[in-house]
């Protein structure tokens, strides 16, 4: 692996691209948390999971949802909720 040098102005860019992509982020955050519920599109682009896991989590009951004419409806503290229950504690 070889060293480069990097400029400065290359770090403003690299820090204006990181800054960009957190606002993004954190708007994206800000819509799903000023929705009590979110569709299943919306809850995999949150998880970043596919159908099928999505799937999966309803199947075992790990994600509580609701169905209404065909839609699924997913509580978006319970999501929060699923998560912070499946919280690794490593102690190294």
């Amino acid at each position: 692996m070889s060293a480069r040098i990097i400029t400065t102005d290359e770090l403003r860019e690299f820090k204006l691209e990181l800054l960009e992509e957190l606002k993004v982020l954190l708007s994206k955050e800000a819509e799903y948390k000023s929705k009590k519920w979110l569709k299943s599109p919306e809850v995999r682009e949150l998880l970043g999971i596919s159908h099928g896991t999505l799937q999966n989590l309803r199947i075992n009951g790990t994600l509580p949802y609701s169905k209404v004419g065909g839609v699924l409806y997913y509580d978006y503290h319970d999501i929060i909720k699923v998560i912070e229950n499946h919280k690794i504690h490593n102690t190294y």
